[in-house]
């Protein structure tokens, strides 16, 4: 999956490194390995779809983090982050950015 993605026209190894938090002169030598060549059907290929983000209005984050409810994030290094009952997004931003950086 790894050695496939970095098929992907616009997508770079060192792209894929940091995502799966592995060395790039690792993917290279998977990349060199015959058994990862590829040389599988189109069917077989990795496709990405799309993603937008977009920024909700400051009165719909509101009511959402006053409902409660669950949430759960998967941070770089496999961590999880689960945030049960109500919080304040920004503080959550705050977090997230400090326990990925």
């Amino acid at each position: 999956m790894i050695c496939a993605q970095t098929r992907v026209a616009g997508v770079s190894v060192s792209q894929v490194e940091r995502r799966y938090d592995v060395n790039a002169n690792q993917i290279f030598n998977w990349l060199n390995a015959p058994r990862f060549m590829g040389g599988g059907s189109d069917e077989d290929a990795v496709r990405f779809l799309p993603v937008a983000f977009v920024t909700p209005a400051r009165h719909e984050v509101e009511r959402r983090s006053a409902t409660g409810g669950q949430i759960e994030i998967e941070l770089a290094g496999g961590h999880c982050l689960r945030v049960s009952g109500s919080y304040d997004p920004e503080a959550l931003a705050r977090l997230i950015r400090g326990l990925s950086g």
